[in-house]
């Protein structure tokens, strides 16, 4: 068989799913054999992504590349499309490799582990579908079944009020996923063909009209994944609910959906309607940022302050994708991948914590870290990424965000200032709760009531690893970007260039109203 002819995406994605409908069949009585299984399985498509990427993956090309399409259901144009490109390739590994540190992570798991080995295998699959599909009705469909196991993992093994967040997710991403459907639809049968194929949807000669309406309702719908003020209501309870290994899927890359989509088809499908938008998702970033900082400041549940930090980092995310420029974003794809990674690292850190102190209450803490010091040096390592500080891939990722949104010509001077400006005080916040979470936790005098009924060991070598795992590609990142930027860097600036040529004809119209200007693109 001719190598570059092997369906690698439809593999990768098929595997573990495939490998989850044996888990039933497994011999195992405490959970033992499960999860060994469960994470070769994941290590083998991880390193099939890996060498699916090595091999085959063009750096300089912006197109799709590792194209696969079959007919599914003819009879409703449905296919099994799948491709990636610049924007959903660092995606794909992004996923392969947290969700099989997830799996690591979820090592001590005892309650019913055949079904959650089940859901975390069918869950890896789902998500590498949502970046890979390159059909807009097989989008919606693997978008909605990815939201089931989350939903599970959430009500069967969350916290007090698991069936509260597990519903509140549900309704909030499955209500969101209806505007997909009719915004897919509604452009599949626009014009004088039926397609759901996204480049032949993206092709299709739009009324303006009709791109701001079907722009607003994708926007509704990723507005909630990301999450975007005043839509982001259930990550916080989710997030205060989970466990670590749901934690690190949520933060690292559920959330990167949102982002991913809003530059796929918002951007990418409707770039016309993207240029009335994008000082609105400019202000719904800094808002993100902004609100975001100050409510994590006023938490004192660890996990929803990490929860509201999340929030306020994907505000660069939105910011970086409304810039007009490669360096936002370039910036804004970097943010995606490095908040995943340092999200991830987080919270598994909140969960082996609670492992440990059974409370999350900061109030309830202090002084731990004098018997708990490698878990005091990973936390404050990752916590030093995450407020962005140089040599991270956090500081990196903001400051490309910063730079391309001060230099793009597409705003007024006035519009960038204030942003900047805005954007410097979230980024002032940062250190300021992130630095005052770890004095609570780790500094002052210990709590003798925790110390007295608590065993505070330190951390396991399992916990290291998962740890130094995060923290490799985030440090390289940080000292050497261009080890990832490349790999997207062709697929942003054609994007770029699309997105720019929609600029002057549109902002002239509205300049008064949105305080955008009309730039001399292309001169």
């Amino acid at each position: 068989m001719n190598i570059a002819n092997f369906p690698w995406l439809t593999t990768i994605i098929l595997l573990p799913i495939a490998a989850s409908l044996l888990i039933p069949f497994l011999p195992d009585k405490d959970g033992k054999t499960v999860r060994w299984y469960s994470l070769v399985v994941g290590l083998i498509d991880f390193a099939l992504i890996v060498w699916a990427f090595y091999s085959q993956y063009d750096l300089a090309n912006p197109n799709l590349q590792l194209v696969e399409s079959y007919s599914w259901v003819p009879q409703l144009d449905l296919n099994w499309s799948v491709g990636v490109d610049g924007l959903s390739m660092p995606l794909v590994i992004l996923t392969g490799f947290i969700t099989t540190l997830a799996m690591l992570a979820a090592w001590p798991v005892t309650l019913k582990p055949r079904l959650f080995y089940f859901l975390m295998l069918a869950m890896y699959g789902g998500q590498i579908a949502v970046f890979a599909v390159q059909d807009m009705l097989l989008f919606f469909l693997v978008w909605e079944l990815e939201l089931i196991p989350v939903y599970l993992l959430l009500a069967i093994w969350g916290g007090k009020k698991r069936q509260y967040a597990a519903t509140k997710f549900i309704l909030y991403t499955a209500g969101g996923s209806l505007f997909i459907l009719v915004a897919a639809l509604t452009m599949a049968f626009y014009g004088d063909t039926v397609t759901f194929d996204m480049r032949a949807i993206a092709a299709k000669d739009y009324a303006l009209n009709f791109q701001l309406w079907v722009y607003a309702a994708l926007l509704i719908a990723y507005a909630v994944k990301l999450p975007i003020f005043p839509l982001h209501t259930w990550l916080p309870d989710a997030h205060g609910e989970a466990t670590a290994p749901v934690h690190m899927l949520l933060a690292g890359i559920l959330l990167k959906m949102g982002g991913y989509a809003l530059i796929r088809m918002n951007a990418g499908m409707l770039p016309d309607a993207h240029a009335y938008f994008a000082p609105v998702l400019v202000i719904l970033g800094v808002v993100n940022i902004i609100y975001a900082a100050l409510t994590s400041f006023a938490q004192r549940n660890l996990k929803r302050k990490i929860a509201y930090s999340s929030i306020s980092h994907m505000g660069f995310v939105v910011i970086g994708i409304a810039s007009f420029t490669d360096l936002g974003l370039n910036g804004a794809m970097l943010q995606m991948i490095s908040h995943g990674m340092i999200g991830a690292s987080l919270f598994f850190l909140v969960g082996a914590t609670y492992d440990r102190t059974h409370t999350l209450m900061l109030d309830e803490m202090g002084g731990v870290g004098q018997k708990m010091q490698k878990m005091f040096a990973m936390w404050t390592t990752c916590s030093m990424a995450s407020l962005a500080l140089p040599g991270m891939s956090g500081f990196v990722a903001e400051l490309m965000v910063f730079v391309g949104f001060s230099n793009s010509d597409a705003y007024s001077p006035t519009f960038k200032i204030i942003v900047v400006f805005l954007m410097a005080v979230g980024v002032i916040l940062t250190p300021i709760y992130l630095l005052s979470m770890l004095r609570e936790i780790f500094y002052g005098p210990e709590n003798k009531e925790l110390v007295s009924h608590e065993v505070l060991v330190d951390a396991e070598p399992r916990e290291v690893f998962i740890i130094a795992c995060l923290l490799v590609p985030i440090i390289g990142i940080g000292l050497y970007p261009k080890i990832l930027t490349q790999v997207y860097d062709a697929t942003t600036i054609q994007l770029t260039e699309r997105l720019r040529d929609s600029v002057p004809t549109l902002a002239t119209q509205k300049a008064s109203t949105l305080s955008f200007r009309a730039p001399a693109i292309g001169n």
